[in-house]
């Protein structure tokens, strides 16, 4: 089994940035993901990252603007938001999963976060 909680989220103004933490327990992953969903919105891909190379995959939607870290001696993996917009308010969610592939999906992942809700006001 894997654990992960979620954090650092809340209300930010336009063009402002929070920084996610997802702080992870259990057994080793290949990889970790960012998912967010909107409501009335279908779950989308972020960012992931590879557990042990450091291996960064982002959506075209936040490159640029957002940035997948991890810190393996903490167990956490980070999401940097930058000039964030009104359109990235959504839950967020972490993901972990076993698979060495396919990671811009949310049915490859295993483990989910409970979600932390971000809010981008204009």
């Amino acid at each position: 089994q894997v654990q992960l909680v979620e954090s650092g989220g809340g209300l930010v103004q336009a063009g402002g940035s929070l920084r996610l933490s997802c702080a992870a327990s259990g057994r080793s992953n290949s990889g970790l993901g960012w998912f967010r969903q909107a409501p009335g919105k279908e779950r989308e891909f972020v960012a992931a990252i590879s557990w042990t190379r450091s291996y960064t995959l982002h959506a075209n939607s936040v490159k640029g603007r957002f940035t997948v870290s991890r810190d393996a001696a903490k167990n956490t993996v980070y999401l940097q938001m930058n000039s964030l917009k009104p359109e990235d308010t959504a839950v967020y969610y972490c993901a972990a999963t076993s698979r060495t592939s396919g990671w811009g999906l949310s049915a490859n992942y295993q483990y989910w976060g409970q979600g932390t809700q971000v809010t981008v006001s204009s």
